[in-house]
């Protein structure tokens, strides 16, 4: 087999249209399945927030009231950054990377995005400036906010072998896990935790993933020893393929 020959099936244009079809009542189906789970997800019931958490931030302390910036709807992405790591999580970045651009956007729909890790704020802030990021970021480490939702582990629960994450007793490798919790703020000022989601509940965030399984290769992941084994920080991939993107515009202007 040559490298332009393919084991996919080639054929003429009109089977191609047939076949997509099919597909896409498949796919309309997913979507109304898909609003019809988010319309579900907006009428789970609310807990209030007993504790205004103290946080770090870049320029002092910070509570969680004051997250909001004045708007009533909260995300808060757990971004993994244990406090003695040297830089965050590749794939939380990943996570970063694709969300840093929605900011605006959000806080327009009456939503704010921060994230939050147990890493020490100046650590946070130079792995920030580094990557180049927009998002606010505050730490945790003095506070339990991530063991009250359950993204970070002492070592001794790892090491019994379960710890709760996801709603349940799984196995996790790090004492730092992923996640995004939603709060609500009323009127009066009281907040409201709304909404959590771990594991692969946090797909949604990532549009890379969109863009991959739309193509001919998906995410070729079956052979990784671990789904996101690829996945680099975007300052530590090969510089032809960073660059690629780039080149390709330039090459267009020229043309």
């Amino acid at each position: 087999m040559t490298a332009t020959q393919t084991t996919h099936a080639v054929v003429s244009r009109e089977e191609w249209l047939q076949a997509r079809k099919v597909l896409l009542q498949q796919e309309k189906a997913h979507t109304r399945q898909r609003d019809e789970l988010s319309r579900k997800r907006r009428e789970l019931p609310w807990v209030v927030v007993e504790e205004d958490y103290l946080f770090d931030g870049p320029e002092g302390s910070v509570k969680l009231s004051d997250l909001f910036s004045g708007r009533t709807q909260l995300l808060i992405y757990h971004f993994m950054f244990g406090p003695d790591w040297m830089e965050g999580c590749p794939s939380c970045s990943l996570v970063a990377d694709n969300i840093d651009g929605a900011l605006v956007h959000l806080g327009n729909r009456d939503a704010t995005l921060v994230m939050v890790s147990r890493a020490p704020i100046d650590q946070i802030e130079a792995f920030r400036k580094r990557m180049g990021w927009h998002c606010p970021w505050v730490s945790s480490y003095g506070n339990n906010f991530n063991r009250d939702y359950h993204v970070s582990f002492p070592k001794n629960e790892i090491e019994k072998g379960e710890v709760y994450y996801n709603f349940g007793l799984n196995r996790f490798p790090s004492e730092e896990a992923p996640g995004l919790s939603v709060f609500y703020k009323d009127d009066a000022g009281a907040i409201f935790h709304t909404y959590s989601t771990y594991a692969r509940g946090l797909e949604g965030l990532v549009g890379t993933y969109d863009l991959l399984d739309m193509m001919p290769k998906g995410r070729d992941e079956d052979g990784l020893t671990f789904t996101m084994a690829w996945v680099r920080h975007h300052d530590r991939y090969p510089e032809a393929t960073r660059s690629a993107g780039e080149a390709c515009c330039h090459s267009t202007q020229r043309s």
